[in-house]
């Protein structure tokens, strides 16, 4: 696994609806693991090319967040995130987040950039994603950390263990 540095200010890893990119599996696995992104592009039926994902606010995005509805709506509305809209939180984003475990903290997220900037904010949620014992960065569905097998692969998939294990299961 070759690790490439990251800009963990980066604007692009603070998805508009509260996400952390940096945490994504597609996002690892582009910078880092291109043998899983070639899994995860096939499990989807994509191409290789366009399962690349650099962020949210990225130019190189997946097919499925090429298309998310609250970035186009947040553009639309001319906002950063989902929390400076007086719709805030709308049905879409609430639908949204209860879809997936990996969604499950994305309102104290909102919530919390809204009250540090999401620059403090990008800090401190990728701290919830490193693993405890050698600090790799992993996604929610890591339950063991990928570089060292060490469980919990991070603090999240701990918090979320059981929803986790649930979704999983049942797809």
């Amino acid at each position: 696994m070759k690790r490439k540095a990251e800009n963990i200010s980066d604007k692009s890893l603070a998805a508009v609806c509260g996400l952390y990119c940096g945490a994504c599996s597609w996002y690892i696995s582009t910078r880092e693991d291109p043998e899983r992104l070639k899994r995860l592009a096939s499990q989807q039926g994509w191409p290789v090319e366009e399962s690349t994902c650099y962020g949210c606010r990225s130019a190189q995005r997946l097919p499925y967040c090429g298309a998310c509805r609250m970035s186009a709506c947040a553009a639309e509305r001319g906002i950063d995130f989902c929390s400076e809209c007086g719709e805030y939180p709308c049905d879409d984003l609430r639908r949204f987040q209860a879809a997936m475990p990996h969604r499950i903290e994305l309102f104290a997220n909102l919530d919390r950039i809204r009250a540090v900037g999401y620059k403090q904010w990008l800090e401190e949620v990728r701290q919830s994603y490193v693993c405890p014992q050698c600090n790799t960065l992993n996604s929610a569905y890591d339950l063991q950390c990928r570089a060292c097998g060490g469980e919990p692969g991070c603090a999240y998939a701990a918090d979320h263990r059981q929803a986790i294990e649930q979704y999983v299961k049942n797809r």
